[in-house]
């Protein structure tokens, strides 16, 4: 697969609304790869720069999808690189899915991902890397029913406690749900919540976690048909209040979500209904949206608004103060993008 240096930028005119000066960098990770397809990307930073993994291989659930790579280094991104696959023996593949980078406090890079046929049946496996994303350890398999942070980057409370949000993807009885998973020793050990408002009709995976004033924390998911979907914890995420339905449209597609460090809240997500858009499809336009209080949302950049797949982003801010975002495009490759948050809101 290649792509021309041009298609890196020709999407300037759709990526913002009024908030050009807040977009300092878009781009495409790599001119060529040696998969078709690749999804679901995460991002670190690191001391020693930025780090991108996502999976790809022939097309998502094929036995070939392996967790690839990228390095930032010296402003450039390094070639992709497979780290992880799912092979069992020599008659025995499974494919890789939702690779979850984390950068511990002072420590190593550590790399979630699952394997297996499908969700359902998937199972969490862990890497990590003692210098920044260059090499990485022999896989361990996770506890069983411990899946790790299923797609969004897990949190650090301040008691320690590495907070993984989960869920799991039951095509009949209970439905999705989402759940919690801590460790305080860098998942060699784990606990494990009660799923979250199983009394609800609400079926919802794939959360993030926003922190509040008052040491309160907020979720954000998707779901099936309500779009966007919130809950709160006093308690450190241990326990966590009924869902509240449609904070934000969405089509039943990934999103992510960061707490700044001045307290500003930002969600990447997908601002469509659930029977879709324009052209027919449902992840597409991808919108970025800031909250003071994660109850009142302002969509204030809209990152792609053309016919095409622009989904599953992860978000975070660097070491530097800047803001950082992947996603998927069009399942091709996966797209950069910089914004300086200090511009955001001043139209």
């Amino acid at each position: 697969m290649k792509f021309t240096t041009g298609i890196i930028f020709c999407f300037f005119s759709s990526l913002v609304q009024g908030q050009e000066k807040a977009v300092l960098k878009q781009q495409l990770l790599f001119d060529k790869a040696p998969f078709k397809e690749c999804h679901a990307s995460t991002i670190a930073s690191t001391p020693a720069g930025l780090v991108v993994a996502y999976f790809g291989g022939t097309k998502e659930r094929d036995p070939d999808v392996e967790i690839w790579v990228q390095r930032n280094v010296k402003d450039r991104w390094t070639a992709p690189v497979s780290v992880a696959n799912g092979i069992q023996h020599t008659k025995k593949r499974y494919p890789c899915w939702n690779p979850v980078l984390y950068q511990v406090p002072g420590g190593e890079l550590m790399l979630f991902y699952k394997v297996g046929p499908s969700p359902q049946a998937w199972w969490g496996e862990l890497i990590t890397s003692k210098d920044h994303g260059k090499t990485w350890s022999a896989p361990r398999r996770l506890p069983e029913d411990i899946l790790g942070p299923v797609k969004n980057k897990p949190v650090l409370l301040k008691d320690g406690t590495l907070l993984c949000a989960s869920s799991t993807e039951v095509t009949s009885g209970s439905g999705w749900r989402m759940h919690f998973e801590m460790t305080k020793d860098g998942g060699k050990t784990w606990s494990i919540t009660e799923k979250i408002d199983t009394a609800s009709p609400v079926n919802a995976i794939q959360p993030s976690v926003l922190f509040h004033k008052g040491g309160r924390l907020q979720l954000l998911a998707r779901s099936m048909d309500d779009g966007v979907v919130s809950s709160w914890s006093d308690d450190n995420g241990k326990t966590w209040s009924a869902l509240e339905k449609e904070v934000l449209p969405n089509p039943n597609s990934g999103t992510d979500a960061v707490t700044l460090g001045n307290g500003m809240q930002l969600l990447v997500y997908n601002h469509v209904g659930k029977t879709g858009n324009q052209w027919g499809g449902k992840r597409s336009p991808l919108n970025l949206a800031v909250s003071k209080d994660g109850l009142s949302w302002n969509s204030i950049i809209t990152l792609e608004n053309e016919n095409g797949e622009f989904s599953y982003p992860a978000i975070i801010q660097g070491r530097d103060g800047l803001v950082y975002i992947t996603y998927t495009w069009n399942r091709k490759c996966i797209k950069f993008v910089v914004i300086d948050p200090s511009k955001l809101g001043k139209r």
